[in-house]
Order: structure tokens, then sequence, then C-alpha cells
């Protein structure tokens, strides 16, 4: 009888087998359990024309920053604490992002559902009436051919979200790609993997199969094996954004990156030069860094 296949990968393993122009959904959400080792990685590497889909945060500023993205589908870009994400701002006011869809929250999470069925749209009501149906003329709407009583509804056609790739980080995985998250929500992340015909996992650990539940519920295991290709494992991987219970959003960080992402072109390239310029082991070193400096 055969066993479950050994997925563990490298960092840079995952990124070359990603190609120019793809379609990447980046799960978490704004400042929250993003896969920011695997974002660093993409943004080292050459590529371009990526099409991102993200609730995003500091993985849409960095890439927009960067210059990789030819399309960007969005809900929000945020830190939270920083409402607007900017490296993100720069980018709109620019207008460096070639092509910008913006939706709904509701209507991005229907687009995943779609796609994670294999359906080429579902109907929802959000979005009627609002200037998401102008700015995205493409977005149709279609006619339900059930009269409740008040007669035929006219609903928002959500177009299915298809990935090629989706990347996700989440708390612990096996080898094999079942993995768990322990804080308090999933972040859609399961619907990310669903709508991808690939999906790369980074992890704060691998342990074995059994200690998945050793000390959360069976519930709490939101992907299984059969949804994802490749495990990484990425200690503070998802740094500066939080990934509780192992550790929260580091604040001092994110003040300091957006301290930079807003100055001048100057500003930036020294926290370029800081943080960003070598590999993802480099990157930890200059956070623990400058984690001493601020005393922590």
């Amino acid at each position: 009888m055969n066993k479950p296949r050994d997925k563990q990968m490298t960092i840079d393993e995952v990124v070359a087998s990603l190609e120019d122009g793809m379609t990447i959904g980046i799960g978490g959400w704004g400042p929250r359990r993003k896969p920011m080792a695997l974002v660093r990685a993409i943004l080292r590497s050459d590529l371009k024309d990526l099409t991102i889909v993200s609730w995003g945060g500091a993985d849409v500023g960095l890439l927009a920053r960067a210059g990789k993205i030819r399309r960007l589908v969005y809900a929000f870009v945020s830190l939270d604490s920083i409402p607007l994400e900017p490296n993100f701002q720069r980018a709109r006011q620019n207008a460096t992002i070639p092509e910008v869809v913006e939706l709904d929250e509701g209507m991005f999470q229907t687009g995943l559902k779609a796609a994670a069925e294999r359906l080429p749209f579902l109907p929802m009501r959000a979005g009627l009436g609002s200037d998401v149906l102008v700015n995205n003329p493409w977005i149709k709407t279609v006619t339900s051919p059930y009269d409740d009583g008040a007669g035929l509804e006219e609903l928002v056609a959500v177009p299915a979200l298809k990935l090629d790739v989706a990347l996700v980080h989440l708390n612990r995985a096996d080898v094999h790609g079942n993995a768990t998250y322990l804080g308090p929500d999933p972040y859609f992340d399961d619907l990310f993997a669903m709508a991808a015909d690939r999906t790369y996992l980074s992890v704060e650990q691998v342990v074995d199969t059994a200690g998945l539940t050793v000390d959360t519920p069976v519930q709490r295991v939101l992907l299984n094996r059969m949804m994802v290709t490749g495990v990484v494992e990425t200690p503070n991987g998802a740094h500066f954004t939080n990934c509780v219970p192992d550790y929260e959003r580091d604040e001092r960080f994110q003040k300091a990156y957006a301290a930079a992402a807003g100055g001048t072109d100057e500003d930036w390239a020294a926290f370029e030069e800081r943080f960003l310029s070598g590999d993802e082991a480099a990157y930890q070193a200059a956070v623990q860094a400058f984690a001493e400096e601020q005393g922590k």
C-alpha cells in the first residue's frame, strides 16, 4: 500500500515552479497570517505580469511597489492600524498597476466559492446599485428563474475567481499537506486552496500527522492533503503580519515599514537594502536586530 506523499519543499523550489503571467491568490486577511516568506521570495524573483487576488495587506503593497502586478483583484488593502497600505496607496495614486478590480468583500468570497465549486459564476445581491458594477461593466447580472411572489429578481452574476496558484500560511502541517490553524479565524484559506490548480502552504512548524490534533480539535484541520501541492516550514514566515497564537503582528516593524513606504525614494531604498535585499534567513536576522534595537 502506498503511503501519502512527502510534499515538503523549499521556498526557492516553490518560486521556481511559478511563471510570468500567473494568477496567484494570496491567503490571509490584510495584516493577518499572510504567507509573507513566500511573498518576499516572489519579490526577489524575476517573476512579472502577475494577477494577484487578495484580501490585501503588505503582500499587495510589496508586489505593487516592485512592479510585479499586472492585474489586481481585491476587496481592500489595509494594515488595520494603518488603514490604507502605503505602498498600495502610492501605486494607485501613480497608476502603476495596469488593471485593478475592486470588489465588495462578499462578492470576493463568492467569486472564490464559484471557482472552488468549478462553476463559472454564483448569483448574489451584493453589488446591486453600487459603483462596483459601474467600474466593472464586464460583471453581468442574471434574472432568477424562480418567482417568490415578488417577481423575478435580478442578481449579480459574480464570476469565478479562478487561480493558477494559491499561497497560504497556517500554524501547523504534516509533510503530506494536512494543516491546522490555531488562531480565531480561518481567513478563507480553504477557499483559496480549492479555487486554485495548485496550493503552496507555508507553516510555522511541520509536525507528525498525529500531532496536528494533540492540542486542538480536529475541526481546525482546515486543509487536507488533497488540496496541497507543497509544504514549506517557515518559522516566523508570516512576519510582520500576525500568526496567533504563535505571535502577534509586529506593530513597531509595521510602523517602520509604513514610514519607509510613505517616505522618499531614498527612505524606501534604505528599507529595501536592510530588510529585503537578501534571502529569508537574512530578512529574519535583520528583523531580530531591529527588535533588539527597539528594546524588545
